[in-house]
């Protein structure tokens, strides 16, 4: 095995991979994809990349057959091998009997690039031109193997995908520490090494505090659970390197973790998913730093936020699957694994089929500037809110009020949004919604090393004061 920071070590990384591919398991899903599909998976991946996901979207996401999510990840894992081997074929010093072991897996095909038709990595050059190469394929590497996750889960190649991004990173790394090189130039926001946190004009003032406790015992958690209220719990959190030695308040920290911002997150564009304009893009975590999270509050007069045009919000995002490095940096509360009770009688979750049971706790990351909003909705898991960076108001309206929240119905597309109110909680309409005043809540200024409990059921209203960085962990 060469040293893991070597290009043979990606490649070694990439055959290993080919050769897992090559050999599939009679019961893979893939075998339900079209025989005439597999027929030219090895030869023209980039072409049943359309096609699968183009099948991909034409279903509700929980139903996609698992054939086309299988078919959509192989073929992105052999279109990054190409781009790979196209890099090498231009002239890098690797051990030709892995190129070899590759070119024969690959059927022998010539990778094209796909945007002007020519070999990649032929011609000469100096070292720029050369690092300026380099920067092209590893991103095209790093964009296909991450949009297998983000698109299609990469049933079955989780590790694969992780092991080869992971030896492209060591090699990358590499080549940046190389002292003939030049240092890449910061950007603003990353000199001082954390985040601005400057807060808004908009601070809410607390007149229905959510009781504190500091470090709660499991017992007396335990305990507090049978009496469905929310509850906000300090130090349970000390232990997390996120919050001291690998810190996620420093950008620079959080760019090497994510292999200097070029791993691919989905974004939502806009302040809540609740307002009109809203919508989804998937970019490099580089980009969404850069345009959503360094744009500077401390430049900007008064210290305003950027227009919600511009807002840009990683939210309920599955992260520490798709990057495991950020996951060590964290571990689940102990309270994640007590038994909570069911939805109360009579609230609109118990009317409902029982939520499926949880093998584990599932955890969600929540990152982006101030003034981004999850609307006031409900969901059908105890959650347990763990603030890492930055501050955030919650307002919580218990079950019992679900009426006076006016609750959404199902809308276009047969969509049900019963789970999320139509009222906007800090600019209410008090002609369409007159029952909104009367209803009882209770609320807080979740600070970082803090977490918040709240109940399955529990009406919730979230909004970022600064820039802000949460992990959920839902459980039942």
């Amino acid at each position: 095995m060469p040293p893991d920071d070597s290009l043979n070590a990606v490649l070694y990384r990439a055959l290993n991979a080919l050769n897992t591919l090559t050999a599939q398991t009679t019961d893979d899903p893939l075998h339900s994809c079209p025989s005439s599909a597999l027929l030219i998976l090895t030869t023209y991946p980039a072409a049943l990349l359309k096609l699968a996901h183009s099948k991909i979207h034409s279903y509700p996401y929980s139903e996609v057959p698992t054939c086309w999510r299988r078919l959509y990840t192989d073929a992105s894992v052999r279109e990054a091998i190409r781009v790979i081997r196209g890099d090498v074929d231009g002239g890098k010093n690797v051990e030709r009997g892995c190129l070899n072991g590759i070119n024969a897996s690959m059927n022998g095909t010539e990778d094209q690039d796909r945007a002007g038709g020519q070999k990649r990595g032929s011609g000469g050059g100096g070292w720029g031109d050369e690092k300026e190469k380099e920067k092209d394929w590893v991103q095209e590497a790093v964009r296909l193997l991450d949009m297998a996750v983000i698109i299609a889960g990469a049933p079955r190649r989780e590790e694969m995908v992780e092991e080869i991004l992971g030896a492209l990173q060591n090699y990358v790394e590499k080549q940046e520490l190389d002292p003939g090189l030049p240092r890449k130039k910061r950007r603003r926001g990353e000199e001082d090494g954390t985040f601005p946190m400057t807060e808004g004009k908009n601070v809410p003032e607390i007149r229905k505090p959510i009781p504190t406790v500091s470090n709660m015992s499991m017992a007396s958690f335990e305990k507090h659970l049978k009496t469905g209220s929310p509850l906000v719990i300090r130090d349970a959190l000390t232990h997390w390197p996120a919050l001291h030695e690998r810190p996620w308040k420093s950008p620079e920290y959080l760019l090497k973790r994510t292999f200097g911002g070029r791993r691919l997150i989905p974004v939502e564009i806009g302040r809540s998913y609740t307002d009109e304009g809203w919508g989804q893009k998937i970019v490099t975590f580089r980009e969404f730093m850069d345009g959503c999270l360094l744009h500077g509050l401390p430049d900007e007069p008064d210290g305003q936020a950027a227009p919600s045009s511009s807002i840009g919000y990683l939210a309920q995002h599955d992260l520490f699957t798709q990057i495991p490095s950020l996951r060590n940096d964290i571990s689940i509360p102990d309270y994640c694994y007590t038994d909570p009770p069911p939805p109360s009688p009579g609230t609109p979750l118990a009317s409902k089929p029982p939520t499926p049971k949880l093998d584990e706790p599932m955890l969600n990351a929540w990152f982006g500037p101030a003034g981004t909003v999850s609307p006031l909705h409900t969901d059908s898991y105890h959650n347990v809110l763990c603030q890492v960076v930055g501050k955030k108001y919650v307002r919580l309206y218990a079950p019992t009020e679900s009426e006076k929240v006016y609750p959404k119905g199902v809308e276009g597309g047969g969509i049900d949004m019963s789970n999320t109110s139509e009222v906007d909680v800090e600019d209410v309409d008090p002609v369409r919604f007159p029952l909104f005043e009367k209803a009882e809540y209770v609320e807080c200024i979740l600070k970082a090393g803090e977490c918040l409990y709240i109940p399955v059921g529990w009406w919730h209203y979230v909004r970022s004061l600064t820039v802000s960085f949460s992990v959920s962990f839902w459980w039942n």
